[in-house]
């Protein structure tokens, strides 16, 4: 878990050589933006939709292609609902993992299905587990706007506490802000937990949540 802590907040390292990634929001004013990787699905994309309704609050999501088939029309609500979409590959591949070919095609499968609900410019993309090789970085930033975070709730990690992920946000955003989220099953006790919480707590000093 002390790993796991420890990058709670970005590595300026590592945003240096990504630096043309966006990181965070250059903004004074109280805004969140709020993020959410890995859908859409039915056991957790409803219920992160209705805790942004409760609060007027806008979001990004980052979705995979293949959830994106399963659930067109939970993928339509997120639209329906004013959010804004990314691309987060078509199977969640690990760019570390993949040869740029097999990567780049995996990211174009998904990119294919987006226009298909009218999105006029489908042009953010997230890697999973925010791994690109350099390679891939220099290729894709030249169609996407790579978007990255600087505040991880790390409510995918099994060994974290349902507060603490609650306070690995509460804890480390500030006015512009990108904290990332899961709708997936491995966080859907966290979300639960750690969304209305961080909603609650931001709202009540003044926070906006608006999308990318």
């Amino acid at each position: 878990m002390l790993d796991a802590l420890l990058f709670t907040k970005t590595p300026s390292l590592l945003s240096a050589v990504y630096r043309e990634c966006l990181w965070k929001v250059n903004t004074k004013e109280n805004i969140l933006y709020l993020t959410f990787d890995d859908g859409p699905i039915p056991a957790v994309t409803p219920f992160v939709l209705d805790q942004l309704n409760r609060y007027n609050a806008k979001a990004t999501f980052f979705c995979i292609g293949k959830n994106i088939e399963a659930n067109p029309e939970i993928f339509q609500r997120i639209l329906d609902e004013g959010h804004s979409i990314g691309n987060h590959t078509q199977d969640h591949l690990n760019g570390w993992y993949q040869d740029n070919e097999t990567y780049f095609q995996n990211i174009e499968k998904c990119a294919a299905l987006i226009p298909q609900f009218e999105i006029r410019n489908p042009k953010f993309f997230r890697p999973p587990y925010g791994k690109l090789k350099p390679r891939q970085y220099r290729f894709l930033k030249s169609s996407f706007k790579i978007v990255m975070w600087d505040v991880l709730s790390f409510d995918f990690d099994l060994s974290m506490s349902e507060e603490r992920v609650l306070r690995n946000v509460t804890e480390n955003a500030t006015a512009g802000s990108i904290v990332v989220f899961h709708d997936s099953i491995k966080a859907k006790s966290k979300v639960e937990y750690a969304l209305p919480k961080t909603l609650e707590y931001f709202s009540a000093k003044g926070f906006k949540f608006e999308k990318l």
